[in-house]
């Protein structure tokens, strides 16, 4: 987690931190604790809007999650980063894996490049 970390805070130094506990507005757990770096505005299909993070981290029980929201494209990161990242699950917005030697740091750092540069006007 130190790793990642560095490296995204070497990529984003001035970024927003945010620490969210996993916790809803009525206290209900719905996620694992992360850690957020930067911000965009997410705009739902009801008009309103919140300012979110553009990258987050987690760890869990089955290993590391990053988070890279914002992307339009559903299919970017599977596409673009699935067959090069190493052992990992790749989703919409998440990348997964058990432990950092399973992946190829260098992809992770572009895959995340990317999602900054995507929602950075945002």
């Amino acid at each position: 987690m130190q790793a990642l970390y560095e490296t995204i805070m070497r990529i984003m130094p001035s970024s927003k931190l945010w620490f969210l506990d996993g916790k809803n507005d009525e206290g209900k757990v719905v996620s694992n604790p992360n850690i957020g770096y930067g911000s965009y505005t997410i705009h739902y299909a009801d008009g309103s809007s919140r300012e979110f993070y553009q990258i987050g981290l987690s760890g869990n029980t089955t290993g590391i999650s990053v988070y890279i929201m914002g992307l339009e494209d559903k299919k970017y990161l599977a596409n673009t980063f699935g067959d090069t990242i190493g052992k990992a699950t790749v989703t919409g917005y998440c990348i997964k894996f058990k432990a950092l030697k399973d992946i190829h740091l260098e992809i992770l750092e572009r895959a995340i490049r990317d999602g900054v540069a995507q929602t950075k006007n945002n």
